[in-house]
């Protein structure tokens, strides 16, 4: 499926949105601990979120360590292809390949959002980006394209 297949499907049911917010927000420990929060859900695209905190910081302390920035990228992309399963319940998600393009450094709140580009029989690829904002001000920080594998059952 493109994206224009994954658009006609019928909208997520808000039990399958509602599943998504709870693992990462409260039931994933390494997503839970960096504050992430998922902003929005949709079939083929997510937007996540992590604010600015001091323990994400690389070394000078005013610049957050691209390891948060690559989180966001690869669970956003791997997401937002399960939003286009028929059944967004079952089945699983792995990560095959990671792409992540870091333009400058992340400074504020981070903001990844990933759409799903194709989504076949077993291998689905994604693009994503990461916005950092200070004030409102949001620039682009990383682009990135992830394929995973697909589980669908």
């Amino acid at each position: 499926m493109d994206r224009t297949e994954i658009a006609e499907m019928d909208p997520l049911p808000a039990d399958a949105v509602a599943l998504i917010e709870r693992r990462i927000e409260e039931e994933h420990g390494y997503l839970s601990w960096l504050n992430t929060s998922v902003d929005a859900v949709e079939r083929g695209r997510i937007v996540l979120s992590i604010p600015f905190d001091d323990k994400l910081t690389n070394a000078d302390g005013g610049t957050i360590h691209g390891g948060v920035a690559a989180t966001l990228i690869d669970t956003a992309g791997g997401v937002a292809q399960r939003t286009a399963f028929e059944n967004p319940y079952a089945g699983g998600v792995a990560t095959v390949n990671l792409d992540a393009n870091y333009l400058r450094p992340a400074t504020g709140d981070l903001r990844a959002e990933a759409e799903v580009i194709r989504s076949g029989g077993s291998i689905g690829v994604s693009d994503m980006t990461v916005t950092s904002s200070i004030n409102g001000d949001a620039r682009e920080v990383v682009v990135g394209q992830g394929s995973f594998r697909l589980f669908r059952e």
